[in-house]
């Protein structure tokens, strides 16, 4: 089951939020257990089990650990915290690396926030939380259960045990939601329609302009932004009308001058965990550039083998690597002369817009390894994209033609050109007598538009793919 789906939205959903707001205060977790279970369940029942386990092993492991912390027994907590990484790495290699078993949905996720939660308290960071509904809820809530964003429960520990959810969170919850169903189903489901013919033509052997590759691979970028970051936005709004505030996952990432730039906009739920629990620990940057870049190294090695166990995965991983070395060696040279940037306006533009350029065409060419199915497809594309046997052809003019309103509003929808334009709007109506009550109709009319748009196209259309149940 997923958040855009016919099933979801009219069977799951109001059922759910009807039991939710009707059960007393101190239900809402057992609440939330239940259906998160039991949305796992109608996908995976098999699984289930799997996840009831790794529940029940980190609740009490986690609390024999803390209870080694309390008496000062370092030993033993340190016997606990490594025989809990072990284990997670152990059952994450045999799922997702082994190739015997399938891949069950989530596992990364809700495995990284129990490790998470581990090791937080093993640093005293957090306590043990001796609750296991309130525990339970929070590795299987269902709004981020299969693709994140990964939550540490630190950050949301007074939320479980208490919460309240007012108008104004309900309010914004649903828009929040819809927004990212518009994002998944109007602009992610459209751009991918096309990447795959595009994609399917090179699988089988055809050549391709440089222009059509080229379109392709920004297709594909908009496909797993508006899939992402839709999902995410749905997961946030879920959590809203729960009372839950999650932090966004995405900030506007092609905006980026930098790769640097681009990864703390782009799925930050997992940098920052990459960043918390093994480049800081590594060291991070506080033992030279030697050792940074050698923790870089495995974060990134560590962050391509975290979608799959494919080469192209991995190569992935080092191709950033390598490009924030190159970052973080130029930076750290420039400093170190002294260097200070001292020229004109237009000339501190250029040099802005000649950033932005090569950020995105090192992610462009990292969206190309990430999603070639082996390495012979990756050459074939990359083959098209620079050393083409034709610049363009009436195909290509014909695909840029044909979608040229789509490619404009899905180039709009990746800046924050709409929320400033919306929040202009709202400050606006805040200051004029009786125009809050005009902007709050508008709004409900767009979003009520924007859903009668998704419905019509989930029932309409049989292409609704979601990239993130890969990983």
């Amino acid at each position: 089951m997923i958040f855009s789906s016919v099933l979801f939205l009219f069977r799951f959903l109001p059922l759910f939020m009807a039991v939710y707001f009707m059960a007393p205060k101190r239900m809402k977790n057992f609440v939330l257990l239940v259906g998160s279970l039991f949305f796992y369940a109608w996908g995976e029942p098999e699984y289930v089990i799997l996840m009831v386990i790794s529940i029940l092993f980190h609740y009490a492991s986690v609390l024999l650990m803390e209870r080694c912390l309390k008496s000062d027994c370092m030993r033993g907590a340190k016997i606990w915290i490594t025989s809990i990484l072990c284990i997670d790495i152990f059952v994450l290699a045999l799922f997702k690396y082994s190739g015997f078993l399938p891949l069950p949905i989530g596992i990364s996720f809700y495995t990284f926030q129990a490790i998470s939660y581990s090791i937080d308290v093993y640093c005293k960071d957090s306590k043990a939380e001796k609750n296991l509904i309130i525990f339970a809820s929070y590795i299987t809530m269902f709004p981020q259960l299969i693709a994140g964003p990964i939550l540490q429960y630190k950050s949301i520990e007074k939320e479980f045990h208490e919460r309240s959810v007012s108008w104004e969170d309900i309010f914004c919850g649903i828009r929040c939601f819809i927004i990212g169903l518009s994002k998944k189903v109007l602009l992610a489901n459209n751009a991918g329609l096309l990447w795959d013919q595009i994609k399917g033509q090179v699988m089988y052997g055809s050549s391709l302009s440089m222009m059509t590759a080229w379109l392709g691979v920004v297709l594909f970028a908009f496909q797993i932004y508006f899939d992402f970051s839709g999902y995410s936005d749905m997961a946030m709004g879920l959590g809203r009308m729960m009372g839950f505030h999650f932090i966004p996952n995405f900030r506007y990432p092609y905006l980026s001058r930098s790769v640097t730039e681009f990864f703390r906009r782009w799925h930050i739920s997992l940098g920052s965990w990459f960043r918390d629990y093994v480049y800081i620990p590594l060291g991070g940057s506080r033992k030279g550039i030697a050792r940074q870049i050698f923790n870089l190294l495995i974060v990134w090695a560590l962050t391509g083998i975290w979608h799959g166990a494919g080469l192209p995965f991995l190569c992935w991983g080092l191709w950033f690597w390598v490009l924030l070395v190159i970052e973080k060696v130029l930076k750290k040279a420039m400093s170190d002369m002294g260097r200070i940037d001292q020229t004109g306006g237009m000339i501190r533009h250029l040099t802005g817009s000649m950033r932005w350029l090569y950020t995105m065409m090192a992610v462009l060419i990292g969206w190309c390894i990430f999603e070639s199915p082996d390495l012979n497809f990756l050459i074939l594309y990359l083959k098209c994209m620079f050393i083409p046997q034709k610049l363009t052809d009436p195909d290509s003019m014909y695909l840029l033609m044909e979608n040229r309103s789509w490619l404009i509003i899905m180039t709009v929808a990746a800046t924050p050109f709409g929320t400033r334009i919306k929040n202009r709007l709202k400050q606006l109506s805040e200051e004029i007598y009786f125009a809050n009550r005009i902007y709050f109709t508008a709004e409900t009319v767009i979003m009520g538009v924007l859903m009668i748009l998704n419905i019509s196209y989930l029932v309409s259309e049989s292409y609704n793919p979601f990239l993130y149940f890969r990983f």
